[in-house]
C-alpha cells in the first residue's frame, strides 16, 4: 500500500551563498494535521522562482522514501529529515521508474495528475550541501516528479495514495527525464513522449525541438531540447587568416570590411544572420577579440562585416583608423542561431542602428533567391548621416515581389526629406509597429540596442505574436540569468580583483576582456562572475545547458563531466576549465 508519509511546506526566504543573497523555498518542513491543497500549491507553501518552479503544472512536488534510502547509502549520510529534497509530499512508494506521466492519484480529499519530472537547479545542492546534487539526481534516475491538482481538497500524513487512472503513452518519470537530459534521444520515444497530453508544455516543446533537428545534424552532439545554440557546427575551430580586400565607408559612423581567406581556399557559406569573431592587433599591442555580424550576401569567397565607430571602442577605433586594404586579420568560422528560417511565412526584419547588419544579410539572401514571401523592412536610425546601406537596401527590396519598407529617423537633420529619405520622425518602437498592421503570423527578426529589443519583444508578444516567431540578436553581452540571486548594481566587466592568474588566456569575445586563468576558480562560470561578465546559468553542474556558450577557439576539460555534451563548437561554462588559450562568446 502506498502512503503519504509527510506533508511539507515552506515559504521563500533569503540565504547567503557564495557571497550572494539567494531567495529560495527549498527548505520545506513537515506539518501536522490536515492541509488544504489548492490549484497552485498547498496552504502555507510557496515558490521563490516561478520561472522554474510552481504554477499549475508544478503545484506539488513528490519525492519517495526509497530514494531517501538510496541517497543515504550513496552519500553516506544519516541526517535526512522529511522535506530534505524540497518536496511537498514524501511518499512510501510511487517510484520514478514505475509512475507514468498522466497517472492520476487520489490522496485524502484531493485528486492529482503527474505532469513532469522535477527540473532540478543549484538550490538543491545548497540544501543538500552537495554542489553536484542537481546532476546526481538525473544521472541516477531519481528526479522525483510534479503533480497538478485536478480536484482541490485536504490531505494529511498517513493518507492512502490510490491510483485511479493510468497515463496515456505509458512512459515513466525516469524514462521521460532520461529522454531529455541523457545523451540518447531515440526518435520513436520522442514522438511517443510528445503525444502525451498530460505532459507539461515546456517538456513537450523540448521534445518537439529535438524532433525538429535537421536530418543532417541528427547525429551530432548537442541537445536542442535544452538550448537554442545547437545549430549547424562551425566550419572550423579557432581562427584563419583573412586579407582585407576592400574597406568601404557606409555612413558617417560605419565602415565595412570585405575580407577574403589569405590561403585562397573557399570558406563555408554562412547562414544569413550569423556572426564571426575577429582577432585584431599587431606588434606588442594587446590582442582585441570582437564579434561582428556578417552583413553581406552569404557566399564562399569572402565575408563582409560592418562596424560602427564607438566613442570609446578600442576595436571599432582600430578597424576604422588602423586597418588597411591588404592587412591580415584572424577570423573565426561563422556561427550563431539567429538565422533566417526557411518557409513561406511573412518575414519582418526590424533593426535599429548598427543592429541592421544581420537582418541586412537576411535581406540579401531573400533577394538572391527571388523570394515570393511577404517581406517587411523596418529600420530606425538618428538621421540621414547615420543611415547606412540606403541604396543597397532599396535595390534589394525592389528585387522582391512583395516587399514593404518603413524607416524612422529619431532626430532628422534639416536636409532629411520626409517620405523620401525616411517615413516617420521618432523612434521605431512598439507603437509604430502596431500602426503598420504587420502580419502577426510571420517570423520577426529583431536586432539593435537592448532597450529597443526589450520594447519590441514585449510589444510583439502583447500583440499576439507567438514566442517561437520572435527571434532576437544582441550585440555585446546578453542579459544574465541567475535564478533566485538578488539583483544588484553590477559594474562594467573588469579584470578579477584577486591576484592575476598565470594560466591560459581566456578571451571574452563580446565583452572584450582578456583574463589569465587561475586555479582558484572551479570553472569558467566562476571566472566570468568574478569579472562581472553577464552569464546565464541554473544548475551549475552540467545538466540544464542554460550556460551553454560558443567556444570560438581553444580546448577545455570538464570536471564534473556534463550529463550530455554541448553542441559542437560550444562549451558548458559551469563545469569546464581551459586546457589552452580559449575564446568564448561572452
Amino acid at each position: 500500500m502506498v502512503r503519504l508519509l509527510s506533508v511539507n511546506v515552506g515559504l521563500p526566504r533569503d540565504i547567503t551563498w557564495q557571497g550572494k543573497v539567494v531567495n529560495t523555498a527549498i527548505w520545506k518542513m513537515p506539518v501536522d494535521g490536515r492541509r488544504m491543497v489548492r490549484r497552485l500549491n498547498i496552504d502555507g507553501d510557496g515558490q521563490a522562482d516561478l520561472a522554474g518552479h510552481g504554477g499549475e503544472q508544478r503545484a506539488v512536488f513528490v519525492y519517495q522514501m526509497d530514494s531517501y534510502r538510496y541517497w543515504q547509502d550513496h552519500l553516506a549520510r544519516d541526517d535526512f529529515v522529511y522535506g530534505q529534497f524540497g518536496e511537498n509530499f514524501t511518499v512510501d512508494g510511487l517510484a520514478d521508474d514505475e509512475v507514468c506521466i498522466g497517472d492520476r492519484y487520489r490522496i485524502g480529499g484531493a485528486l492529482f495528475e503527474v505532469t513532469q519530472p522535477r527540473v532540478t537547479c543549484y538550490r538543491l545542492g545548497i540544501r543538500m550541501d552537495e554542489p553536484e546534487m542537481a546532476a546526481l539526481v538525473v544521472k541516477h534516475g531519481r528526479p522525483g516528479f510534479y503533480f497538478r491538482v485536478l480536484e482541490e481538497g485536504e490531505v494529511q500524513a498517513g493518507d492512502e495514495v490510490t491510483q485511479v487512472a493510468s497515463g496515456l503513452g505509458g512512459m515513466t518519470v525516469s524514462e521521460i527525464d532520461a529522454l531529455l537530459y541523457l545523451p540518447d534521444h531515440p526518435r520513436d520515444k520522442l514522438e511517443r513522449a510528445s503525444r502525451i497530453p498530460a505532459l507539461s508544455l515546456g517538456w513537450q516543446h523540448s521534445f518537439e525541438a529535438l524532433l525538429a533537428r535537421d536530418g543532417d545534424n541528427a547525429g551530432r552532439k548537442g541537445n536542442a531540447g535544452l538550448t537554442a545554440l545547437s545549430g549547424p557546427p562551425p566550419a572550423w575551430s579557432g581562427f584563419r587568416p583573412f586579407r582585407v580586400a576592400h574597406k568601404v565607408r557606409e555612413s558617417g559612423s560605419v565602415v565595412s570590411l570585405i575580407i577574403e581567406p589569405a590561403d585562397g581556399r573557399p570558406v563555408a557559406t554562412a547562414l544569413p544572420g550569423q556572426f564571426i569573431v575577429l582577432r585584431l592587433g599587431s606588434g606588442s599591442a594587446p590582442v582585441l577579440t570582437r564579434s561582428y555580424s556578417l552583413s553581406g550576401q552569404p557566399g564562399t569567397t569572402s565575408y563582409r562585416v560592418s562596424v560602427k565607430r564607438e566613442k570609446h571602442g578600442a576595436a571599432s577605433g582600430y578597424i576604422v583608423d588602423e586597418v588597411k586594404v591588404g592587412d591580415i586579420v584572424q577570423a573565426s568560422a561563422a556561427r550563431g542561431s539567429f538565422t533566417l528560417r526557411p518557409g513561406e511565412t511573412p518575414v519582418i526584419l526590424l533593426s535599429a542602428g548598427i543592429g541592421v547588419t544581420p537582418v541586412l544579410a537576411m535581406l540579401h539572401a531573400l533577394a538572391a533567391e527571388a523570394s515570393t514571401r511577404d517581406v517587411w523592412w523596418l529600420h530606425g536610425t538618428r538621421n540621414g548621416r547615420e543611415h547606412g546601406f540606403v541604396e543597397e537596401t532599396r535595390g534589394l527590396l525592389k528585387a522582391l515581389a512583395h516587399s514593404h519598407s518603413y524607416v524612422c529617423y529619431s532626430v532628422p537633420d534639416p536636409g532629411d526629406r520626409p517620405n523620401l529619405d525616411f517615413d516617420a520622425s521618432g523612434r521605431l518602437n512598439t507603437q509604430a509597429v502596431k500602426q503598420l498592421g504587420l502580419p502577426l503570423d510571420g517570423d520577426f527578426y529583431v536586432c539593435g540596442p537592448s532597450s529597443f529589443m526589450s520594447d519590441l519583444t514585449k510589444g510583439l508578444a502583447a500583440l499576439g505574436v507567438a514566442p517561437d516567431h520572435i527571434h532576437t540578436e544582441m550585440f555585446g553581452p546578453g542579459p544574465s540569468i541567475s535564478p533566485g540571486v538578488a539583483a544588484t548594481q553590477r559594474p562594467p566587466p573588469h579584470l578579477p580583483t584577486s591576484v592575476p592568474g598565470s594560466g591560459a588566456l581566456v578571451s571574452f569575445a563580446r565583452t572584450g576582456l582578456n583574463v589569465r586563468w587561475d586555479t582558484t576558480f572551479q570553472n569558467l562560470l566562476e571566472l566570468a562572475e568574478a569579472c562581472d561578465v553577464p552569464v546565464r546559468w541554473s544548475c551549475r553542474t552540467g545538466v540544464c545547458h542554460t550556460c551553454e556558450t560558443g567556444l570560438v577557439a581553444g580546448t577545455v576539460g570538464y570536471r564534473p563531466e556534463p550529463v550530455d555534451a554541448p553542441a559542437d563548437g560550444n562549451v558548458l561554462i559551469c563545469c569546464s576549465q581551459p586546457k589552452s588559450d580559449i575564446v568564448i562568446d561572452l
